[in-house]
């Protein structure tokens, strides 16, 4: 690739018109597996495209780092850690979340191909939106339809740009429908709890939120 955006673009890989038919899922993800893109980039397959994003700006990685030193904090002696930069698998899908809580050893939940983790052992999902109405759309609406549909129990969406900042908790997710049933919008300043699983009672508040 020799042009990367500020805001993820999607790619879409078409079939070639003059080989037989081939499975577009198969198509995608072999062509995933091929990217190569210099550190600070990422490449998830979202919902039938490739789309490569920046890893995000300082805000950004400010707020991931008081997550995840919290929620090690929270989940210490469960057998659970919040891990990051690392690919969550699902049927030729791949996603490279903010955060995500799953065992602490990762090696029990290998994708079947190696490559990352299997989303069926992912038990949340954090993602600090990034600035740009694409990369907006992407991290609350697009992955969100992606993560109800490989069955993820909780997703949690730190959101600077929802008026004045917002957490969205997603809870019970519809596989069929590729949508959370349960959704909770708590505005900065008020703590944003996580109300199942290994990171259950856990209170996003605004000593992580706050500037």
């Amino acid at each position: 690739m020799t042009a990367l955006a500020e805001e993820a673009a999607p790619v879409v890989v078409d079939e070639p018109v003059s080989e037989p038919a081939s499975d577009p899922d198969e198509v995608l993800w072999q062509a995933w597996k091929a990217v190569d893109l210099p550190e600070g980039y990422r490449a998830e397959i979202i919902e039938g495209a490739i789309e490569v994003s920046p890893t995000g700006r300082r805000r950004h990685t400010v707020l991931i780092g008081r997550l995840r030193r919290a929620l090690d904090t929270h989940l210490a002696g469960s057998g659970y850690a919040a891990h990051h930069d690392g690919d969550v698998i699902h049927r030729q899908k791949a996603w490279v979340p903010d955060l995500f809580v799953a065992p602490l050893d990762l090696d029990g939940i290998p994708d079947e191909d190696g490559l990352g983790v299997d989303a069926a052992g992912v038990k949340v999902i954090v993602e600090v939106a990034s600035p740009g109405h694409r990369n907006l759309q992407r991290d609350r609406v697009r992955k969100g339809r992606e993560y109800a549909r490989a069955g993820i129990p909780v997703y949690v969406v730190v959101d600077d740009f929802d008026d004045d900042g917002a957490v969205l908790v997603l809870t019970s997710p519809d596989r069929k429908k590729g949508r959370y049933a349960d959704e909770h919008r708590v505005p900065y300043g008020t703590d944003a709890v996580i109300p199942e699983g290994p990171v259950k009672g856990f209170a996003i508040g605004k000593e992580v939120v706050a500037s």
